[in-house]
This record gives C-alpha cells, sequence and structure tokens, in this order.
C-alpha cells in the first residue's frame, strides 16, 4: 500500500523548505503532517498519541528556529515522528522502528538534526543546557531548546537540570509539554500544580492584559524593561503561584497557551527567541490530537499496534489454540493473589503501570500498589524504606530503566541487606524499541553487588514460584527476577505455588558430549535446538539454572566433572553475565572445558523484532543447535572461547 503526503508537506524535505512557506500555509501543513503520520502509523506501527499532540510546535520550531544549528533536544522520543518527517526522512518514515530501518527515537547517527538520543526521559534539559554553555564559551549565536513533557519532568533530573540552568547564565528554552499524561495517567503534586497553572482563569486573564499593556508602552528613561519585568511578577505574585515554581529557579515562565494554535507558537516562539537567558514556555496539549479514539483513550493509543485508522480497529492476531500469556500479565494476575494471602505486600512502579500489568493491582488494591511517577530512584528507595517496616515490596521497573537507579539499589537496600524484591521486566532484548530499552546490562551489574539474589524464569510457572518464593520470610535479602517482554510458553501457567530453593536449578534432560546451561527464557530456544538435535543423533544435556547468583555449585560440579564441552545460554550481554559467572567458578574450581557463551554481543545491539535481533545475537534454537555441531567437532578441550 503507498502512502502518498499531502500537497504542501510532499514539498517538504527540510527546515529550509519549510520556511518558504506563509504563515497562512503553515495550518495545511500541520493537518498534513497529522494525517500523514496516522496514514503511516495504522499501516506500519510504532508509538503513535505522541507525535499527534505536538504537530503544531514541531512545526513552528522547525519555522522559527535554524535547525540543525540551532540545537532541538526531544524527550522523550515518542513525539519526534513529526520532527523527523520534517527533516529529510519523509520518504523512509515507513521503516520506522523496522530491521535496518529509522530508530523510532532521536539518534545521533541518523541525522543531524538529531543532537540528542532520548530514549530514556528527563534528560533534555540537562542536554540542552550542556549545548547552551557549550555555545557560550565559544561564541557562537546558536540557540538550544528543550521539548520535555509533563510526565518526564516529573523525575528529579529534570529538577537538577532546571536548578542548574537557573543560575547558569547560558541561552536556552524550555518547553514543557503538558498533556497530562506520559504513557499512564501522570501522577504526584506536579500534576496538580499544572492543573492549577492551566485553569486559573484572573490568572490567565490578567497576564494576557499586561502582555498587551506592556506591548503599548514606550521603553525608555521613564519605562524600563527593568519596570516592566518587575510589574509582571508583582501581578503574578498577586493573582497566582503558578509562576513561582519555575521562577523560583530563576527561570522566565511563559504560558501557558494553546499548543494547538500554530500562529499564537510561532509568535510566542519568535519573540522568546530574542529573550536573552534561561525561560520556559508552558503549553497545554492533548495527546492523540486530531484522532478521536487517541484522544479518549491516551493509553490506549500510545502504541496500538497496526489499526484501521478509519473504525479504529486494532488489529490482532488470531489464533485456532489457546496461547500463552505475556509474562508481565503473569506477575500482575500473581501479584494479587499472593498479596490477598499475605498482607504486607505492596508494589510499586515507577510510571509503567499498564506497560508492568501492576494497573490489575492498583485497580484492585489501590492503597497496596502505587505509581510513583518517572522517579526509578525515588521507587527503589520508597521500596527500601516500606521494607524497613517489614512490608514484602514488588519494585516493578523495567530492566533498561533500573539502570537509572543502581546507587539507591548498592546504597540503600544492599548494604542495608533489605530484602526488597526488584521484578525487572523487559529483561534481555526487546525489541523495536532498540538499544535504549534493551535490558542488556541487568546481570552483570546486579551480580557484582554482594547478597544479591538473581534469578530468571524459564517459564510462567517458574515465575509464579518466583515470585511465591521471594516474598517468604526466610528471605533475608534482595530479591531479582528477571523475566522478557512478550508472551511466555505456558498457555495454563496458573498453577499452585511452589517454594523454590534459593540457587537451586534443574536437569531437564540428561544428555552426552555436551551440556547446554541456560539462563531464564532462553533456555526454550535450547529445548527446540535439542529435539532438532535429536533427530541427527546428538543428544545434549539441558541444565536450567534459573539463578546466576547465587550459583547451584553443586550441580555445577556435576557438570563439569561429566562434560568437557559446554555451552552456556542467557538473554543478556556476555560480558560479565551468567556465562562469566560459569567460567570464574570453572577457574575457582580447577575445571578445564571448552565452553561457548552465547547471549547478547559486546556491541550495540540496534533494534528489530525479537525473532531478528535473536538471530542476529546468535542465541535463537538455530544458533544454538549450530553452535552444538561445531563444538563435537573440535576436540580442543582445554581452550575456552567466547561466541559473539
Amino acid at each position: 500500500m503507498e502512502i502518498t503526503p499531502g500537497l504542501l508537506l510532499d514539498a517538504v524535505n527540510s527546515p529550509g523548505d519549510l520556511k518558504k512557506l506563509s504563515r497562512e500555509q503553515l495550518h495545511q501543513v500541520c493537518d498534513e503532517l497529522r494525517q500523514y503520520i496516522i496514514d503511516v502509523v495504522s499501516v506500519h506501527g510504532g508509538h503513535f498519541g505522541a507525535s499527534l499532540g505536538v504537530v503544531e510546535l514541531t512545526v513552528a520550531l522547525h519555522y522559527v528556529y535554524n535547525t540543525p544549528f540551532d540545537q532541538l533536544v526531544w524527550d522523550v522520543g515518542h513525539q519526534a515522528y513529526g520532527h523527523k518527517i520534517l527533516t529529510g526522512r519523509k520518504n523512509s518514515f515507513s521503516t520506522n522502528r523496522k530491521y535496518k530501518g529509522l530508530s523510532g527515537f532521536p539518534k545521533r547517527s541518523e541525522s543531524e538534526y538529531d543532537t540528542f538520543g532520548v530514549g530514556h526521559s528527563s534528560t533534555s534539559i540537562s542536554a540542552a543546557l550542556g549545548m547552551a554553555i557549550a555555545a557560550k564559551l565559544k561564541g557562537e549565536n546558536r540557540k538550544s531548546v528543550a521539548v520535555i513533557g509533563d510526565g518526564a519532568m516529573t523525575a528529579g533530573m529534570a529538577f537538577e537540570a532546571m536548578n542548574h540552568a537557573g543560575v547558569a547564565d547560558a541561552d536556552m528554552l524550555i518547553i514543557l509539554n503538558d498533556n497530562c499524561m506520559s504513557i499512564d495517567q501522570n501522577v504526584g503534586a506536579l500534576k496538580e500544580y499544572l492543573t492549577d497553572i492551566t485553569t486559573s482563569h484572573t490568572y490567565n486573564k490578567l497576564r494576557d492584559d499586561l502582555w498587551n499593556m506592556l506591548g503599548k508602552l514606550p521603553v525608555g528613561k521613564n519605562f524600563s524593561r527593568d519596570m516592566a519585568s518587575k510589574m509582571e511578577a508583582s501581578i503574578k505574585g498577586m493573582v497566582s503561584k503558578s509562576s513561582n515554581l519555575f521562577e523560583a529557579l530563576n527561570l522566565r515562565y511563559f504560558g501557558p497557551i494553546d499548543g494547538h494554535n500554530i500562529t499564537k507558537l510561532v509568535d510566542t516562539l519568535k519573540d522568546l527567541r530574542k529573550i536573552p537567558g534561561p525561560k520556559l514556555l508552558h503549553i497545554v496539549t492533548v495527546k492523540g490530537k486530531g484522532y478521536e479514539l487517541a484522544e479518549k483513550d491516551q493509553t490506549k493509543w500510545h502504541a496500538p499496534g497496526l489499526f484501521d485508522k478509519v473504525t479504529g480497529e486494532i488489529f490482532k492476531k488470531k489464533f485456532d489454540t489457546p496461547q500463552a500469556p505475556k509474562y508481565q500479565d503473569v506477575f500482575g494476575h500473581t501479584i494479587i493473589e499472593l498479596a490477598e494471602q499475605n498482607d504486607t505486600i505492596m508494589g510499586i512502579t515507577p510510571a509503567m503501570p499498564s506497560g508492568s500489568s501492576l494497573k490489575f493491582m492498583m485497580e484492585k488494591m489501590p492503597k497496596r500498589a502505587l505509581d510513583v511517577g518517572i522517579c526509578e530512584q525515588h521507587a527503589v528507595t520508597l521500596s527500601a524504606g516500606l521494607a524497613t517496616q517489614g512490608m514484602k515490596v514488588f519494585c516493578n521497573i523495567y530492566s533498561s530503566f533500573m539502570q537509572r537507579a543502581f546507587d539507591q539499589v548498592v546504597h540503600d537496600v544492599a548494604i542495608q541487606k533489605l530484602p526488597v524484591i526488584f521484578c525487572l521486566d523487559r529483561a534481555g532484548l526487546v525489541g523495536e524499541d532498540g538499544p535504549t530499552h534493551h535490558g542488556a546490562y541487568d546481570i552483570p551489574y546486579f551480580r557484582c553487588i554482594p547478597d544479591m539474589i538473581i534469578s530468571a524464569p524459564m517459564n510462567e510457572q517458574q515465575l509464579r514460584n518466583l515470585m511465591y518464593t521471594a516474598q517468604l520470610d526466610s528471605i533475608k535479602y534482595p530479591f531479582v527476577i528477571r523475566y522478557p517482554r512478550g508472551e511466555g510458553v505456558m498457555p495454563e501457567w496458573k498453577t499452585p505455588f511452589e517454594e523454590i530453593q534459593v540457587g537451586k536449578g534443574r536437569k531437564i534432560k540428561d544428555g552426552e558430549d555436551v551440556a547446554i546451561l541456560s539462563f531464564g527464557h532462553p533456555g526454550n530456544f535450547a529445548t527446540v535446538a535439542i529435539r532438532e538435535l535429536r533427530t541427527e543423533g546428538i543428544n545434549p544435556a539441558h541444565y536450567d539454572m534459573r539463578f546466576a547468583k547465587p550459583l547451584d555449585e553443586e550441580m555445577l560440579h556435576e557438570v563439569f566433572a561429566k562434560f568437557n564441552k559446554i555451552i552456556t545460554v542467557e538473554d543478556g550481554t556476555i560480558v560479565g553475565g551468567f556465562g562469566s559467572a560459569v567460567l570464574e567458578f570453572m577457574n575457582e574450581h580447577g575445571y578445564k572445558a571448552a565452553i561457548k557463551m552465547l547471549g547478547i554481543p559486546d556491541r550495540i545491539v540496534e533494534h528489530g523484532t525479537l525473532k531478528e535481533l535473536h538471530k542476529e545475537c546468535g542465541y535463537d534454537a538455530p544458533a544454538i543447535a549450530n553452535t552444538v555441531r561445531e563444538m563435537l567437532k573440535d576436540k580442543v578441550t582445554a581452550t575456552i572461547t567466547i561466541a559473539g
């Protein structure tokens, strides 16, 4: 199906082309850009509502600013589709999030217009401030603009950056895109504060009247710009607290204004471009603007998959047989079962109740399941505080986002030996979201922390049993449970709870010549590979280790006593991961064996489907089978080689 842009948009291949248009034509460009995003995403998939909400802002920014010389940073990249289309990637936009195609987020190596890679939220103000300070030091008249959503503004990093920006004397503009949403509904005091600003009719009317009055007054000997600024600040202080938060940080506050009024946006940005120093423009937008269903259900339409743009029907795969549930749904339903049996259990998530499926518990037990906003560090230390009072806390954070709270895990949890349960969703490769979201590094960065328990289920039943085990009173240390994005392998997954002995694996199959040691879900790839190898007369042994720390040393002694060819398989980086732990065990106990470690290689893995990426990284079922065949041809037993 060929998708063609509208007449004006078709002629825009760069911001330079956009600047050739009249102000009146910008309305049509916005309509065509919005429709083009709808057309392409409905057929090819991707994030949806966020980019629709900033169409007018995107057009206005590239119309007013001299990009890419002026630096534009998006926070986060969910909203940058229009930006990509206007900056030379219109004709390749259908490859967005596809293997070897455009990234779903701004990416420095993809375009000079992508000034900063943004897959995690709340980084834009820090990055843009760095750019502004560099421009000042180099004597460049370069403008820096950070576009940050109100959801991303909840993170501590955003406040740290604003605190610095106010005293840095750098020329930068922060645009606060206020739509009361991140992926799920925003939470916290900041949300209430911004709502107070946008609904204060008294303040907004007086502010507009003041601006109009100041525009007509002569600026000279009897009425200085400084006097005008003081008058503006005084009136703000009399009628509302709305500007106090930002102006207390020495950021000049402007707004709120309608983020869908392209004419007003262009005029405002032109004025602000002339004002030096740090400033903040507050715009109010609607996530999903221009597509009615997305406006009404913004969480559902954040990334809906393929859909019929006319009827709004979201296409779902149809199966003839029962399908396994997603791991995150197993977590979401299991924590409720456990909480019904144990009234000390609580659930914590940093702004991902839908993605983590903690939403089920939030609906049923709202006082025991908390969304703390985009604040991973706070989520961990909050969990630690709860644990000091005897609460059994399941802190559910995506593996990639867990990286942001490493210090809190060490300082606030591990050193104090608090039994917080970390459920790491999206562990391993995640697919189309790419390198900013791959959960590649959690095994090494947790494995180096003393007393950490690190586990991974091979299927849904094991996830339930690990969750059950982790909340038992006998567990005295932090307990990590990592599991992948998407479906598992057990349609009939709701089985009775059983305790799993910490540090104990299980032998799935005895065999000869070579042993496969798997950690977590990739054990299912090994099962498929072994099934194929048996038709060739090759019979590997298979061990599901379940724990990367502590290792099942009794089982490993058994393995090394019998096999001199061993393959480790994990859905994490091979540098410092589960396979490395096996190598360390072998070295410590003086064993000699040829070991191949399969997992995520020591490089940045780009985006694609999980099937494509598992194949590329060499640990899908065919890759495991091929590794077995290669090892059985090799008679050298004393050499350690690392695959990938």
